[in-house]
């Protein structure tokens, strides 16, 4: 019974260092990525011949996705989850750097990726580039995409990662969310790195 009872004292003292020590700071909602490495920057040309690098930028964290123009699901889909996303922010979601990359060098241009992007958001950013910029950035982040046959050479899929990148303004891979994971999370982990 008295060793009840001293267990009943310090059990509560035991939950408090545990609370302590594990909740100091807030878990993200995201895929966290240990050990979170550091992105190279890359550079893309835009349909104004103006040089775009995705190199980091203070207090602009970037959420980044590989696609293309053609796809029938996850492209739309990913992208209008980002417009809601960038809504929920208010004018924080203006900080933010939105990147679709196109791993479809042989149909999107830099003007189709980057119309593409715009029609979910005016400050979303389409990026294409050559077959080795495109492929550079992708082994970065650890993605690969390949070709699937159509009917027609010109009339083919595109497979490829269904992930978001959020990178905070460090050039840092901080998380990833697999497709359809919910705007809720991405929203409070730039809430998070936009502090």
């Amino acid at each position: 019974m008295r060793g009840l009872k001293r267990w009943a004292r310090v059990l509560p003292v035991a939950l408090v260092l545990f609370t302590t020590t594990n909740c100091g700071e807030a878990a993200w909602q995201g895929v966290s990525m240990q050990p979170a490495p550091d992105i190279p920057a890359f550079s893309f040309t835009l349909s104004s011949g103006e040089t775009f690098s995705t190199a980091p930028v203070d207090g602009r964290p970037t959420f980044v996705f590989f696609g293309y123009t053609h796809c029938p699901d996850i492209c739309p889909v990913t992208l209008a989850d980002w417009a809601k996303a960038k809504a929920q922010l208010g004018s924080d979601g203006e900080r933010v750097r939105w990147l679709f990359v196109s791993i479809d060098t042989e149909r999107d241009t830099p003007a189709v990726a980057e119309a593409y992007a715009k029609q979910f958001d005016e400050s979303f950013l389409g990026l294409s580039g050559d077959s080795a910029t495109v492929a550079n950035i992708q082994a970065a982040f650890s993605v690969a995409s390949y070709q699937t046959p159509g009917a027609t050479d010109d009339d083919y899929l595109m497979g490829h990662a269904s992930q978001s990148f959020l990178v905070d303004d460090e050039g840092t891979l901080r998380t990833m969310y697999s497709f359809n994971s919910g705007v809720d999370a991405m929203v409070a982990d730039l809430k998070r790195v936009l502090r």
